[in-house]
């Protein structure tokens, strides 16, 4: 039974199928037209258009083109344009050097008739010569003469300062004649429309009339500043209401370099004003550009718009700020500008346009940041001055604040850091609690959603960026394509989050420069920042899993917490009494926010810290009782031990496993203190062992544990025979392996499944390794050749029962023992062979095996696999 589609169905794939064969016949026309074209002599010139005897088609077989008749014949290109260019410039440039040769070499020669009639008639006839040719259509030729005709017309200018004028100021001159040819230029560029040259060489000339007139006065900086500033708004003019792109650029380039010129003149007399009076008339230089820039941003376009409001939000600052900054010390100069670049934020309330008034507000974060990179200096010096005092620990009390951080910084010029910090953090702290209100302030300045319409040919080709959505009343997009420049703004609660955060750790840097400034006392340094850690817990801990969105500022505090505990911490360095008490507090505050915190990253987070202090205080107790580095490593071991028995207590808590690392890495440090004294490390390698030992007794720790365990008992055993320097260490081996052994074997008995290292890997690694040892360092034969025959047989037993643990430790020790009885005759060899010989034999070995590298590589899986197959 045929099925008949429904006719919508029908429909679709008709049209799927009428488009591919659409687009075939263009792929075959387009080859039919390459083919005639190859196979078709030369065209004579004629006129392009219908010949009736011709059988072409097209030149372009493009799908969607519209068709054209077969005798059609498409029109020949022209010769390239740029060829054309090329020669005329050439032709140009040679021109203009001729008659700067002329200028300068042969002038001279001529009398003064001559000299006026040359340059009369060469110039005139550049000048006329672009109109005559603009009518003969000869336009590239006529923009060639006519920057022919801007050079002359810089030679005159220069001959007739040179003869008719020489006794002029030449700046004053320069200035005259700039203003004359732009005058003139501009003229000549709006009679002949059509040239491209004339109107943007006037704007460049029109850049330097008032330049050069306030430099050939001798005026003041601020009159150069004002000449400048005026030029610039002379470019905005042009700019905004210019003829042609070509004027619009220009003017728009000329306009920057004169405006930022004029900005930083402005600038520099401001900030090295010696009162307010002197900062006046910068001031005024610094607001009339403000006010330029913003009158350029109000009808610009969208990044220009920005530009301008960016440029008119810092002028501004500058201005106002710093009439007031003149009469303040350098250390709070930074505070005033600080103020004007916070009052720009009222520009929400001015009604600017919306562009404009984005990049006032760019401006008025640019000028905060600013001063936060100026503060945040200081506060790093703060919290990693106390470094210093690790190389004389408990040297005794400072002073004060200042003479703990040993930081160099001039602190008297910093004295509005914590000011400045503070206001900021007011500032985002009362943005933060007044979330809504903000919004709805800021909204007018909000983005909207502009949604690209499709054309047929995004439809027909699946353009990507262009985003159709359903129409109204539908359900859902019914198409969506999405666009590769779109960007995810940040959402609101992301953004009261960042406030917050910000506010956050603004406020509490304040609070330390604040002491740091006033040079507080030591004691009150150490227990204020002990304090602000503990406000931060608090802080965390109420903050982290409450759901409300506000995630960053809990963050921001735990990571706040964590820092300024390090900072306190290695600031209590100095005094005995004041390590103990930080850090024991350290261990509570932290041990006590791991407890009433919910969620699981910031309990595991505090767990450890809290253990981290812990184990520092032990190594305070060693230190306070005077014993050495080997002696105090079994106190660091207490902390190590508390941690096994709470991650007994906590079982499969998440937190559980970090807290129980921490405390392995205590235990690092325990054994790493012990090193230099052999009886000690023994000692302690053993009571590691007791704790690998305890944690494994729990199920899931075993599998890691146990090994652990067996390991750290053999090295404690070994290190013990070498500290006791035993020269027959299996006297003290074997009454271990053999027990050990036994016992394997019975668990082999109840349990075929274990593995044969659980069962008899500690026993045989108990006397073998130990034996090694002594027999590489033992110059009799006895030892060597007995310990050769016992791991023989181990290596045996091991291959005939199949027993991973047997074959390998048999198998190495075998071949090590080997090893030391051959190396006496291999050093003899070695002395006897020539030099040359080893690198020989090393590179042909190197040779066979990169030859046979992949029957190796294969042998070694083989081995392998037979390996992973024993128990």
């Amino acid at each position: 039974m045929e099925h008949v589609p429904p006719p919508a169905e029908e429909l679709a794939r008709l049209d799927r199928e009428l488009a591919e064969l659409d687009a075939r016949r263009a792929q075959l026309l387009t080859r039919r037209a390459w083919l005639l074209a190859a196979l078709r002599p030369p065209a004579p010139t004629a006129a392009p258009g219908w010949n009736p005897s011709a059988w072409g088609a097209p030149p372009s077989g493009r799908p969607g083109a519209p068709a054209q008749p077969w005798g059609y014949v498409p029109k020949q290109p022209s010769a390239p344009r740029s060829a054309q260019n090329v020669l005329l410039t050439l032709g140009g440039l040679l021109l203009a050097v001729a008659a700067v040769a002329f200028t300068l070499v042969s002038w001279g020669s001529m009398g003064i008739g001559g000299r006026s009639a040359v340059l009369a008639a060469v110039t005139l006839g550049a000048l006329i010569a672009p109109a005559v040719l603009l009518r003969r259509g000869l336009a590239a030729t006529a923009e060639a003469l006519a920057a022919l005709a801007l050079v002359l017309t810089l030679l005159d200018v220069y001959a007739v300062h040179a003869v008719a004028a020489p006794d002029t100021d030449g700046l004053g001159f320069t200035a005259v004649a700039s203003a004359v040819l732009a005058v003139l230029w501009t003229a000549y560029g709006l009679a002949l429309g059509k040239l491209r040259l004339p109107l943007p060489a006037a704007v460049v000339l029109a850049q330097w009339p008032l330049l050069f007139w306030a430099w050939a006065a001798g005026a003041p900086a601020l009159v150069v500043g004002w000449a400048l500033l005026a030029t610039a708004v002379l470019d905005g003019v042009i700019a905004r209401w210019g003829k042609g792109p070509g004027v619009r650029v220009t003017a728009c380039v000329g306009g920057s370099a004169m405006g930022f010129s004029a900005l930083m003149v402005g600038l520099a007399l401001s900030t090295t004003a010696s009162g307010p009076l002197g900062a006046a008339g910068p001031g005024a230089l610094l607001l009339a550009a403000a006010a330029a820039a913003l009158a350029g941003a109000w009808r610009a376009p969208k990044g220009f718009a920005r530009t301008g409001g960016v440029v008119a939000g810092l002028a501004a600052v500058a201005a106002v700020g710093g009439v007031p900054a003149a009469a303040l010390s350098d250390g709070w100069r930074v505070l005033a500008y600080l103020l004007c670049g916070l009052a720009l934020a009222g520009v929400v309330r001015a009604g600017l346009p919306r562009d404009a008034a984005r990049g006032v507000l760019a401006a008025s974060g640019a000028v905060v940041a600013g001063a936060l990179v100026w503060a945040l200096p200081s506060l790093a010096a703060v919290l990693l001055g106390p470094v210093t005092l690790l190389s004389d620990v408990w040297a005794g009390s400072p002073e004060g604040f200042r003479s703990a951080l040993g930081s160099t910084l001039p602190w008297s010029e910093l004295a509005a850091a914590p000011v400045v910090l503070a206001l900021v953090a007011g500032l985002l702290g009362s943005a933060y609690r007044w979330w809504p209100s903000v919004v709805r302030i800021v909204a007018p300045l909000g983005a909207r959603e502009e949604t690209p319409k499709p054309d047929a040919a995004s439809s027909a080709a699946g353009t990507p960026g262009a985003a159709w959505t359903a129409p109204p009343g539908a359900g859902a997009p019914w198409y969506t394509v999405s666009g590769a420049g779109a960007r995810r703004r940040p959402s609101g609660a992301a953004l009261r989050g960042a406030a917050g955060a910000g506010a956050l750790a603004l406020g509490w840097g304040a609070l330390l420069l604040a002491g740091v400034v006033l040079d507080v006392p030591y004691a009150v340094a150490v227990a204020g920042e002990t304090a602000l850690v503990g406000g931060l817990l608090a802080l965390a801990v109420r903050g982290a899993g409450s759901g409300r969105g506000a995630s960053a500022v809990p963050v921001t505090a735990l990571v706040g917490a964590v820092s300024g505990a390090v900072s306190v911490g290695l600031l209590s360095l100095a005094s005995e009494g004041a390590a103990y008490a930080v850090f024991g507090a350290l261990t509570v505050l932290f041990a006590g926010a791991a407890v009433r915190v919910r969620a699981e990253v910031p309990r595991a987070v505090f767990a450890v810290a809290s253990v981290v202090w812990g184990t520092v205080l032990t190594g305070f107790a060693g230190r306070s009782l005077d014993l050495d580095p080997h002696e105090a490593a079994p106190l660091v071991l207490l902390v190590p031990a508390l941690t096994v028995l709470l991650g007994a207590r906590l079982r499969r808590n998440p937190v559980a496993l970090p807290v129980e690392l921490t405390g392995a890495l205590g235990a690092l440090v325990a054994v790493g203190l012990a090193v230099s004294d052999a009886p000690f490390l023994a000692l302690v390698l053993a009571l590691c062992g007791v704790l690998a030992a305890g944690v494994a007794v729990r199920p899931e720790r075993r599998p890691v544990a146990g090994y652990l365990a067996a390991a750290l008992f053999v090295l404690a055993t070994w290190v013990r025979l070498a500290a006791s320097e035993v020269s027959f260490p299996e006297a003290y081996t074997l009454p271990v392996s053999v027990p050990a052994l036994v016992v394997g074997v019975l668990r082999r008995r109840g349990d075929p499944e274990a593995s044969s290292w659980t069962a008899y890997g500690p026993g045989l690694a108990a006397t073998l390794l130990p034996s090694l040892a002594v027999a590489w360092t033992d110059a009799d034969w006895l030892r060597p050749l007995l310990l050769g025959v016992a791991a023989l047989v181990i290596t045996l037993l091991g291959a005939r029962h199949r027993l991973q643990a047997l074959l390998v430790l048999g198998g190495v020790v075998l071949a090590l023992d080997g090893l030391h009885e051959l190396a006496p005759y291999v050093a003899q060899v070695a002395g006897a062979l020539p030099r040359w010989l080893p690198p020989a034999l090393a590179g042909l070995l190197l040779l066979v095996v990169g030859a046979t590298y992949e029957q190796r590589l294969r042998d070694a899986r083989r081995l392998k696999d037979a390996l992973g197959r024993m128990r």
